[in-house]
């Protein structure tokens, strides 16, 4: 291989973008603004069992990761950038992230919820010890640490719901969108956490070494969020 291939290969990578993405919500509520951007995947993501997908820029590639994992490839460096809930980030802690820009797409909130017969605000006053189920196990216990609550934090990966309804837990911390699944379950939302939304993170050190292929996606990305419109407030304390 000549000088002169091996420096064109280089200039390449150096300007090639490589972007983490999740299936399902968060990758529909982005393609708009992958399109603003120019960029538009050669596969669909729920149809191919393709990990990379290629789009129809050549400097472009997108990489389909777990949502849990999306902070983790960008932060190593394995993707350049990806887009990843504020519920994750939290989790994650954030190390080694440029985090520009809050897209205001896949919202919801992180709540905690009881069963419908639970007297949450009771045992809140009487200080008693309270068993929560979550997979988000470093904001609940930020949160219930800032109520001065004792509680038993058990680690789950999903179905949430179910864990009040068979005695393992008394609460959860969860993420509430419709809470058609809490009515389902009969259970009610007592507090909420925080509003929930996703985020574009870029690694550090490729912005300062790709800024000339980053920057223009940073704006279009940027020109395209959608204004930010307040959520209903969440009615709580009724299984709804």
């Amino acid at each position: 291989m000549t000088f002169a291939v091996k420096c064109s290969l280089c200039e390449f990578f150096m300007m090639s973008i490589t972007i983490a993405l999740s299936k399902g919500r968060i990758f529909d509520d982005t393609a708009p603004l992958l399109k603003a951007a120019g960029i538009v995947p050669l596969d669909d993501p729920e149809t191919s069992r393709k990990l990379i997908l290629a789009t129809n820029r050549d400097d472009v590639r997108l990489i389909i990761v777990r949502a849990s994992d999306v902070p983790t490839y960008v932060q190593y460096g394995a993707a350049d950038m990806g887009i990843a809930g504020k519920d994750v980030l939290l989790e994650h802690g954030g190390a080694g992230l440029y985090q520009p820009l809050d897209l205001n797409i896949a919202r919801c909130r992180m709540m905690v919820a009881v069963r419908s017969d639970f007297d949450y605000e009771s045992a809140v006053r009487r200080g008693a010890r309270v068993r929560v189920a979550t997979k988000y196990l470093q904001t609940a216990r930020e949160h219930f640490a800032e109520k001065g609550m004792h509680v038993d934090l058990i680690k789950l990966y999903g179905s949430m719901e179910l864990a009040p309804l068979v005695g393992l837990a008394d609460a959860i911390v969860d993420l509430v969108s419709s809470g058609n699944t809490l009515k389902a379950n009969n259970l009610k939302a007592v507090e909420e956490i925080m509003p929930i939304s996703s985020r574009l993170i870029i690694n550090q050190a490729a912005l300062k070494l790709k800024r000339q292929a980053i920057q223009p996606m940073l704006e279009a990305f940027s020109a395209a969020i959608t204004p930010l419109t307040p959520l209903s407030p969440y009615p709580l304390g009724a299984a709804t």
